[in-house]
């Protein structure tokens, strides 16, 4: 049986803070566009965004996004990181995430649905479904 989802938790270290909180990255087949990234809270809650998965991609070849989620390789005191900045109205968080890392993330993504496939993977039908759903009630 192939497998359908990954999932790779890591320390990201928060801009200007000085201890590392954990993130949790997500891939499922199911949703072959995005990708799912979650910072583990000091109450033990998840913050949860849905990126697109070739946003990662086109970080780490350089500055990529616009509006509320953007991302870009940088080189901080000789680390090798993407730099994840999401805004919000409420303000704005800034986390460094290790490129290697998140590297052997997405490769992995690729290994369940290879870059270009994402479409054949869609169940149009059922996504259909699941807007008609929520528009009717």
């Amino acid at each position: 049986m192939p497998i359908e989802s990954i999932q790779q938790d890591m320390f990201t270290v928060l801009h200007g803070e000085p201890v590392p909180v954990v993130t949790r990255w997500t891939y499922d087949a199911s949703d072959p566009f995005a990708v799912s990234f979650a910072v583990q809270t000091r109450n033990d809650r998840w913050i949860e965004w849905f990126v697109a998965r070739d946003l990662v991609v086109a970080a780490f070849d350089g500055p990529a996004g616009e509006g509320d989620i953007r991302m870009s390789p940088q080189l901080v005191a000789g680390y090798d990181i993407v730099e994840f900045e999401a805004r919000s109205t409420g303000g704005r968080a800034v986390l460094e995430v290790d490129r290697a890392l998140l590297r052997r993330f997405i490769d992995s993504s690729i290994d369940v649905v290879a870059l270009g496939h994402e479409a054949m993977r869609m169940d149009l039908d059922k996504e259909l479904a699941k807007i008609t759903r929520s528009c009717a009630g």
